[in-house]
């Protein structure tokens, strides 16, 4: 992260990047993932890697995880508005994170989620996983917000924990961040000198070929 900080001028940071960092401290293999639950594999282990701003990432209790766009449109061919029984919505939208979640465990006896909390400097950032987990439908109470938006809230808890948009059928999950999380401050290095770099390279011209395209 110290080279990326170097290296790019501006604290930024891609949820890829992040897949490849854990990859690489690791020592595991990163194939990005199309559902995004094992993007970083080691052995008969899959994680699914996620990024959070945070203004505070040491003092986060919770962060909601955008987890895949489940459609139930798509899927099972339902109509989709603030009319129909959110209930029967939500199961549908659960259906299709537990499916995805099922077939990924065909494949590796671990699945585990790894999330990286960061600060809108990177100079702060927050790491902890946990169990990429399927979920029971009765354990949770649907309704549609005053977005429009449907919210599954834990029956137990009485705590929100599921957002599920039907413009563009974005399905993101809260979790709380756990107490012991691995918490790291650094230091912002100076950006490397872009004209040091490519004489260090050995650059020249030669290296540039510019094609006039006739249209």
């Amino acid at each position: 992260m110290v080279y990326l900080l170097a290296s790019k001028g501006k604290p930024d940071l891609e949820g890829s990047e992040w897949e490849n960092i854990f990859a690489t401290c690791i020592g595991a293999f990163w194939k990005p993932s199309n559902v995004g639950l094992d993007d970083v594999i080691l052995g008969n282990t899959a994680w699914g890697a996620k990024t959070v701003k945070s203004s505070n990432p040491a003092n986060q209790k919770k962060v909601r995880l955008i987890s895949g766009r489940n459609s139930p449109i798509y899927s099972y061919g339902e109509r989709i508005d603030n009319e129909v029984d959110p209930s029967s919505i939500g199961r549908s939208v659960l259906e299709i994170w537990n499916e995805r979640v099922s077939s990924i465990r065909e494949k590796f006896k671990n699945l585990r989620t790894i999330v990286l909390i960061k600060s809108q400097d990177l100079t702060e950032v927050v790491v902890f996983e946990f169990d990429t987990i399927r979920y029971d439908h009765e354990l949770y109470l649907w309704e549609w917000n005053e977005n429009n938006n449907l919210v599954g809230i834990d029956k137990k808890a009485s705590e929100h924990r599921f957002t599920w948009q039907p413009h563009g059928s974005q399905f993101t999950i809260i979790e709380d961040v756990p107490a012991k999380s691995l918490v790291i401050q650094i230091k912002r290095p100076p950006t490397l000198d872009k004209d040091k770099i490519l004489q260090t390279l050995g650059f020249d011209n030669s290296w540039i070929t510019v094609i006039q395209k006739n249209v």
